[in-house]
């Protein structure tokens, strides 16, 4: 092809891209798409909680329900998981996902943040922030703005096609996520806002904090619109009217930029019930009929939570304790983690059909396709961790923290053969920040558990040339509260002492497990973290449910795919494991249990069609 007749189809694109163009705004009470109030009828679903082959489905999903938005949080760490590597495959196909949006006629909304929060590992930042000298993570900060404005740059490149103003699905771009919770600087709001405004120019920006005054007081930006978020929409006329003299700026439509079916979970919660702050069907079809009636946009939080695969759950603080999300993201949504309608679903279906008075026919809800299945089988140990290390270690005089090796999540050893005797108290670093297994000459010996209330402190007893082994899980890095979530460095940070005494000399080996450890190693008898594998045959491929029988806590992959963390202290008791991850024929099944008992040389695990939700233990 001639360079007349490229440059003759690179116009024609352009006149197709500018004709398709949607022009989007707002005055004081609607939304306007291209000049027509639209009210928008939103419901969340992260993509990168939901596997790629999913996507379509569930999007379908939300069409078939009524809604017509798509609200969605994007993950940082996920995206750019170095300070020179983006990733944009996969789960991450962040451009493929706004395609199928556009291609179901669906209207979409950003949440950028670049902190979304969301129970997810760190509220999305990535965990190298931490290595970079002088970096402060949501504050007025220049080296936290250097990082920003790079990473916004380049998702903004894979965007731009996307953006309303050039014929794509994308409304609306959040900035920040309920800084009214966190902080009162509104330079860091103000800079937040040029820097996305830079590289989405032209898209209509938005903020969300929770529906009180001190809160909108310290989370506005001025010049963008504001909306509140929160459980019962009734309040938020009273909210309109405080909106509107605290920020004139803000004035526009009102939206629910979360209304909350019900809540996350956290593993060990007290309530057997996967969603504690569950709200009765009653209470949530008067809410929603509320918003329908009131012609008040609204974003479902969530409509479909997903999962949180591998290691990328977060974590919350309450006082000194650390409480570690679930895997599972199911969150009590109309959608259930494995894509399936729930009661709820049928009901606001219902209700936006009926507030349609037929001027919209909604489509038909897909077929289910089956659960299936999988017999009780087998899995046989290959050997302890402590014997399955990687090649590759680090020596340091003293312990260093995950960050500085350039690892995110799972585990870190730290090994220590000890050069003189050693008596009292462990204490690993300045404060208990994950959950450390403790081993003298391969012996477990203790736990040091950032998610207890009281952890009973661990006595140690060392003779010269034992071999102290401090094994460190990373649980998820704090995604919630200001100043707790600002240093979420992992691993030690600080000296180790046993009754006082520094311990020097260290080994240290990072062990993110993405993959599941390869080679064997001698299946000893020794209680402690120990790898498992295993082979299930299908005749036919499906989602199921896994179930591990009389497993106490660790991590499972299925042919390399790393499903996330278990635990038998509830309330969650399966895992979520997709049909696209598996295959008919042999599938391969690796298991990490932590707290392996020493007589137990082979172990159980199944999947079922219908989970069961509760705890099974105390911790």
């Amino acid at each position: 092809m001639n360079i007349h007749c490229i440059l003759s189809v690179c116009a024609l694109a352009l006149q197709i891209l500018a004709a398709a163009a949607a022009s989007f705004s707002y005055n004081n009470s609607h939304f306007l798409l291209d000049g027509h109030p639209l009210q928008i009828l939103g419901g969340q679903i992260d993509p990168q909680r939901v596997p790629r082959e999913y996507w379509e489905h569930r999007i379908v999903m939300a069409k078939a329900m009524g809604l017509n938005t798509i609200f969605y949080y994007v993950f940082w760490n996920e995206f750019q998981p170095a300070p020179d590597k983006f990733d944009f495959a996969g789960m991450n196909d962040i451009a493929y996902f706004h395609h199928l949006v556009q291609k179901h006629e669906l209207h979409a909304v950003l949440r950028l943040g670049p902190y979304v929060c969301g129970e997810h590992e760190w509220g999305g930042f990535p965990s190298w922030l931490s290595t970079v000298p002088a970096m402060a993570v949501r504050q007025n900060n220049e080296p936290f703005f250097n990082a920003v404005d790079h990473y916004v740059a380049r998702l903004a490149q894979e965007l731009s096609p996307y953006l309303a103003k050039n014929g794509g699905p994308i409304l609306m771009v959040q900035v920040e996520n309920e800084y009214g919770s966190c902080g009162t600087d509104h330079n860091y709001t103000t800079a937040l806002t040029a820097v996305i405004n830079r590289h989405f120019n032209g898209t209509t920006l938005y903020t969300n904090n929770a529906g009180e005054k001190m809160y909108l007081q310290r989370g506005q930006v001025q010049g963008i619109l504001e909306e509140p978020e929160g459980q019962d929409p009734r309040p938020w006329n009273a909210f309109n009217a405080t909106r509107m003299w605290v920020n004139p700026d803000s004035q526009g439509p009102l939206m629910a930029a979360e209304y909350h079916i019900a809540y996350t979970d956290s593993w060990g919660t007290q309530k057997n019930h996967h969603t504690p702050t569950e709200k009765s069907i009653e209470t949530i079809r008067e809410d929603m009929e509320y918003l329908l009636v009131n012609n008040h946009s609204f974003n479902i939080y969530m409509f479909h939570g997903g999962t949180n695969w591998g290691f990328q759950n977060g974590a919350s603080v309450s006082s000194t304790v650390l409480t570690p999300s679930t895997t599972s993201y199911d969150y009590g949504a109309p959608l259930d983690e494995s894509g399936r309608t729930t009661p709820i679903y049928h009901i606001l279906r219902d209700l936006i059909s009926k507030r349609s008075a037929g001027k919209e026919v909604l489509p038909d809800i897909p077929a289910e396709a089956p659960m299936i299945p999988i017999p009780d089988f087998k899995l046989k140990p290959i050997g302890p961790l402590l014997n399955l290390l990687p090649p590759v270690h680090h020596q340091s005089k003293s312990p260093m923290n995950m960050e500085v090796f350039g690892q995110s999540t799972g585990f870190i050893l730290y090994r220590s053969n000890v050069s003189t005797s050693y008596n009292g108290t462990l204490k690993a670093g300045d404060k208990p920040r994950d959950r450390i297994m403790v081993f003298i000459n391969g012996k477990f010996n203790g736990i040091i558990d950032a998610a207890q209330q009281n952890p009973k402190p661990v006595q140690l007893q060392l003779k010269s040339r034992d071999r102290l082994d401090l094994l460190v899980e990373n649980l998820g890095r704090v995604n919630w509260g200001c100043p707790t979530m600002f240093d979420q460095r992992k691993g030690i940070v600080g000296n180790v002492t046993v009754g006082g005494k520094i311990i020097q000399d260290w080994d240290i080996y990072p062990m993110p497990l993405a993959n599941p450890p390869r080679g064997s190693a001698s299946p000893d008898r020794a209680a402690g973290p120990v790898i498992y594998e295993g082979v299930f045959e299908l005749a036919k491929t499906g989602d199921t449910f896994l179930e591990l029988p009389g497993w106490t806590r660790g991590v499972v992959w299925v042919n390399g795919a790393n499903l996330g963390r278990y635990w038998n202290v509830g309330p969650q008791q399966s895992l979520y494991l997709p049909g696209c991850y598996l295959r008919r024929g042999p599938n391969e099944i690796q298991i990490l249990e932590l707290e392996s008992e020493p007589a137990q040389t082979s172990r159980t695990a199944r999947g079922v069609t219908v989970r069961k939700w509760g705890r099974s233990v105390a911790m």
